[in-house]
């Protein structure tokens, strides 16, 4: 459940922010942080819950900074104007633009996903650790139309900062949430998913019929694919690709995303 009560006072509210670096922090509030002014524009649009904002000088310094000041006093969202050293330790950084937002972290889970005309695509991350490389990779999923992207153990925190500054506002309106295997095990059984995996050993995509209903798996930049995931795996699937070993995580996930995307329209159950 969320934290509901009151938000603290502007010092406590500095050192709230400071806290929510750390994960355990952001698992016990049930909060995370948003920083920069574009992804905090996003906040706002979004159905999420704001609930405070430390603001430093140079926000004030632009038009379109000085206008999402109003906007967050306008909703009566909680603004602490704080110097620019104390932003910056709030900030995870090394120049922030001026803003530092406090949100709710979603409730979802499966509940939440819902098939498309008999298609569902799902991505689950087993064991990503780069932050930057699952913030791309949500926001990937959601450019070509993955129903959910699911973050197994081992995969950093979604919430993380650097998740979310990567996402660019992916994670504020899209069915992106942690789960376990034996969890997805019961949600897969309940959607009919086929389950696939991605490695570079596997048989080129290209050449596979794609189920309606799949979830594909992939795996850690070094390692590549848990057991448990691979003991999931109903069939290995890789990119065709020449002259190097492998590519980042989040490059070949956008290319097999957009594989099971073009795949949609034209497939049926398997």
């Amino acid at each position: 459940m969320h934290n509901t009560s009151a938000m603290p006072s502007t010092p406590r509210l500095l050192t709230l922010a400071r806290d929510l670096r750390r994960r355990k922090a952001r698992e016990r509030a049930d909060l995370f942080l948003v920083e920069g002014v574009r992804a905090v524009e996003e906040l706002l649009a979004s159905p999420l819950s704001v609930r405070g904002a430390l603001v430093g000088p140079q926000l004030a310094g632009t038009p379109r900074g000085a206008a999402l000041h109003a906007a967050l006093e306008a909703r009566g969202i909680e603004v602490a104007t704080v110097g620019a050293r104390e932003l910056t330790g709030a900030a995870d950084t090394d120049t922030p633009q001026g803003i530092v937002a406090i949100a709710d972290v979603p409730e979802r889970g499966w509940d939440d996903v819902h098939p498309t005309a008999g298609s569902l695509r799902i991505l689950l991350l087993d064991g990503v650790q780069d932050p930057g490389n699952v913030g791309t990779t949500v926001r990937t999923a959601l450019a070509f139309g993955i129903h959910a992207t699911v973050a197994m153990p081992g995969t950093v925190d979604l919430w993380n900062a650097k998740v979310v500054r990567s996402a660019m506002g992916a994670l504020f309106d899209y069915p992106a949430f942690a789960d376990t295997w034996e969890a997805f095990d019961a949600a897969s059984a309940r959607h009919g998913l086929t389950v696939w995996g991605a490695d570079v050993e596997g048989e080129p995509i290209d050449r596979c019929v794609i189920p309606a209903r799949v979830a594909l798996i992939v795996g850690n930049e070094g390692s590549g694919l848990s057991a448990p995931a691979r003991a999931r795996a109903e069939r290995i699937v890789s990119l065709p690709i020449a002259r190097v070993e492998s590519l980042n995580v989040a490059v070949a996930a956008g290319v097999l995303l957009y594989a099971l995307q073009r795949a949609a329209p034209r497939t049926t159950d398997t």
